[in-house]
């Protein structure tokens, strides 16, 4: 059979079909059109039908349940729903379903933007008279809850998006919307008819979102891959997805009548692998750092640059077939398949010397050109059919390189051997190839730093030092190797953040500082002041009767107490929450308790402090800035505080090195606590010791801050007050400075004139004045206490 029959042939359009998933359903564009076409009409008719006095929700309807339960049911559904919004859009993340939840966020947008829009057309068009009464319910409040309710809108397009695998969450979702809905008809708030019409417009903008941004991301420009392979000469039998390359290039696996080829696509928006540059140049000196390929061709002719230099240099590179265009801004760089087994793939006894050595052969091949790899992997190394090492991956590397590069080669190969063989093994077959000298060489750059993302992610999940393992290796075969390491940082990353906290605090303070009076902090109002002294005072005894409730053992309260002071000296030299955990677990295992009992019932104390913290958040954020007594919608801080969670919780467990720190942080906190929990359900009283000592702490420290903004002539909501002290505190506790110092005050600061409105003239003296009296003067007798109890051998 001929090349062009074979390419032209049922099956081969079958395979190419089946990997061109549909992005946008015509249907969706169908079902956003009649939507539109609906809401035109109620405009129309609104104009003809405009002044009617037909009452749309009669008095009867509206007295069946009072308004108070009213309340109460919606915020219990509306906080249920938005929690759950939260949750999938998380879960979405970890899915990788960037598509999907771009559409439920777009949709939901749109449908709160469009309602409002709609809301204000029907007032624009409706006569004298106003909107007819059918429409217009007669508990109005604003442009986005009458006729139409945006939030329900809203809620109707989020939950438009497909979320088959989380059917019950769906439908809890869907009854959650569906209790508001009732009760904002039973209040007034709305009609049945408008009702009708919210969830028209959000099941339209579902629709339209849908297919404009489709459903999930397509197989880019396959059809053009197909015909710019063709023009080649190349008639594709098949074309087969091959996963991504380590710079986040879509590969494809292409079949033709007599070979097999492999196709890398780059697109211009994969940045995936710019990112790493660049944060490579950030880190690492200019030696070291790697190139910044800026630019969708200059990374396509970086790669064949470097196809092209391995081969010249003998190496056992594929050679380049093809480069192609296909347009909207995608190239093709298609190679010959070069079938490999992979290092991560071989097995244990397959890894002899002769292979160990072959390896190291084949990179100092590449080296004696001035050609580097740059990605050295358990993934980029392996052997061909004939047994000739092969190195994938090479778009990462460098021509005309330095020698200080091919030293990191090394080094990056030295911990990738030694991974599978053992420390070892890796730097005696590195000697018998390269000789003792280059190997005693290359200690100096035996550090994470200058080593290949994917490598440092390996070493830092590995048991045991293997860098270690390899100095001493070296240091025994060559005693006289320089062991000072090498200086490739710039910085290193704990110093960046450092940086970048430092200057996005100190901007917030400067920023809030701006026309200030200082002076104003002397005038404290004295009542005032005095109450937010005895709630800081409630503080150190709500923490001891927390740490009472959750100990199996008695503990004497003035004792406690004075360890709670004692925490408060200790905190200045510790970071939040780490020094009021050491010292109280060193005081429980004083007054008789085992360590591990001590650790346990201390990190339960911790823990119920977590999981009451974040309800209280959600509860008083939609008590804040929200006129949830009249349209049923939660505030736009309760919107914002459950946004900044989910991105948060993405952040973290989407980032490894940020997972493994959080994880380590809070691992102290959760060690032993569930045996902890069981045995304090068995005591009522010692569980509503420690609940009501934990809610006590919480309550004293936001009725100090309430007091202190009274103190000087501020006003501001309690539910306010408690968002901005939860929502600092937690900052706080993330903080790597002694006590949060400076993070908690920007949070505080920015907190009081953003969600409780309070002017910066009035919330800055109030913020210090609030850690004068939680943090500052507690210090002196902690002090005191301290050393009281270090003489009493409490602690």
């Amino acid at each position: 059979m001929k090349s062009g029959e074979s390419g032209s042939s049922p099956a081969g359009h079958r395979v190419l079909e089946e990997i061109r998933p549909t992005a946008r359903r015509p249907l969706d564009l169908l079902l956003g059109v009649v939507g539109v076409l609906a809401v035109v009409g109620v405009l129309l008719i609104v104009r003809v039908a405009s002044g009617e006095t037909e009452p749309g929700a009669p008095e009867e309807l509206r007295a069946l349940l009072p308004e108070s339960l009213l309340v109460l049911v919606a915020g219990v559904a509306n906080i249920t729903v938005m929690v759950l919004i939260g949750v999938t859009a998380v879960e979405r993340l970890l899915r990788g379903e960037f598509r999907q939840i771009t559409r439920a966020l777009v949709a939901g947008a749109a449908a709160y933007a469009l309602t409002g829009a709609v809301n204000a057309a029907v007032v624009a068009v409706s006569g004298p008279g106003g909107p007819p009464a059918v429409l217009a319910a007669s508990e109005a409040h604003s442009v986005f809850t009458n006729p139409l309710h945006a939030y329900l809108a809203a809620a109707v397009a989020y939950l438009g998006g497909p979320l088959g695998h989380l059917a019950r969450v769906r439908a809890a979702m869907w009854a959650g919307v569906a209790l508001t809905s009732a009760a904002a008809v039973l209040a007034g708030v709305t009609t049945p008819l408008s009702l009708l019409l919210t969830v028209v417009v959000g099941w339209t903008c579902a629709s339209l979102a849908g297919y404009a941004v489709g459903l999930a991301r397509p197989v880019p420009a396959t059809d053009r891959l197909v015909r710019e392979l063709r023009r080649f000469g190349l008639d594709p039998l098949s074309l087969t997805p091959d996963g991504t390359d380590s710079e986040g290039n879509q590969r494809f696996a292409v079949l033709t009548v007599d070979r097999r080829l492999d196709v890398v696509l780059m697109r211009a928006d994969d940045t995936r692998g710019l990112w790493k540059r660049l944060l490579g140049v950030l880190l690492l000196r200019d030696p070291v750092a790697p190139p910044i390929l800026l630019g969708l061709h200059r990374r396509l002719e970086h790669a064949a640059l470097m196809a092209f230099a391995a081969r010249s240099a003998g190496a056992a590179a594929p050679r380049v077939v093809a480069i192609g265009e296909l347009g909207l801004g995608t190239v093709a760089l298609v190679l010959e398949h070069v079938r490999l087994t992979l290092l991560d793939d071989t097995a244990d006894d397959d890894l002899t010397d002769a292979a160990l050595d072959g390896v190291w052969a084949e990179l100092a091949l590449l080296h004696r050109h001035r050609i580097v790899h740059g990605n050295l992997n358990g993934d980029t190394v392996g052997w061909r059919l004939c047994g000739r090492v092969a190195f994938a991956g090479l778009s990462g590397g460098g021509v005309a390189a330095v020698a200080l590069k091919a030293s990191l080669d090394q080094a990056s190969l030295l911990a990738v051997l030694a991974l599978r063989v053992g420390e070892r093994r890796a730097v005696d077959s590195a000697v018998r190839v390269l000789g003792v000298e280059t190997v005693a060489g290359v200690l100096p750059f035996l550090q994470k730093a200058g080593m290949p993302f994917g490598l440092r992610r390996r070493l830092r999940a590995h048991d045991g030092d293997v860098l270690g393992g390899l100095r001493s290796r070296i240091t025994e075969i060559a005693p006289e190797a320089p062991a000072r390491p090498a200086r490739l940082e710039r910085m290193r990353p704990r110093t960046v953040v450092s940086v970048v906290a430092a200057t996005a605090v100190g901007v917030a303070l400067a920023y809030q500082l701006t026309g200030v009076d200082f002076s104003t902090i002397a005038e404290a109002d004295l009542g005032w002041a005095s109450a937010a002294f005895a709630a800081s005072l409630v503080c150190m005894l709500a923490a001891a009767l927390a740490l009472m409730g959750f100990v199996p053992i008695r503990l004497d309260l003035g004792k406690t107490i004075l360890v709670q002071y004692a925490g408060s000296y200790i905190r200045i030299a510790a970071p939040a929450g780490l020094g009021s955990l050491a010292i109280n677990t060193r005081f429980v295992t004083r007054m008789g308790a085992s360590p591990g009992v001590a650790i346990s019932a201390v990190g339960l104390s911790q823990v119920v402090g977590l999981i009451t913290h974040l309800p209280l958040l959600l509860v008083c954020a939609y008590l804040t800035g929200t006129a949830y007594l009249a349209d049923f919608s939660p505030s736009n801080t309760f919107v914002a505080v459950t946004a900044l969670l989910s991105v948060a919780i993405a952040v973290v467990v989407l980032h490894p090195r940020l997972r493994h720190a959080v994880t380590d942080r809070v691992r102290p906190y959760f060690q032993g606590t569930v045996p902890q929990m069981l045995d304090l359900l068995q005591h009522p009283r010692r569980l509503a010791m420690g609940v009501g000592g934990t809610l006590l702490l919480t309550a004293g420290f936001v009725m100090c801050l309430y007091f202190c903004i009274e103190a000087f002539g501020g006003s501001a909501g309690l539910a306010a007050v408690a968002v901005v002290f939860l929502a600092g505190n937690a900052i706080g506790s993330a903080a790597p400075t002694p006590g949060g110092i400076g993070a908690v005050e920007a949070a505080l600061l920015g907190g009081l004139t953003a969600v409780a409105g309070v002017p910066a003239a009035v919330g800055l003296p109030a913020v210090l004045l609030y850690r004068l009296f939680t943090f500052w003067l507690p210090v002196l007798p902690g002090w005191g206490a301290f050393h009281l109890l270090q003489r009493w051998k409490a602690i």
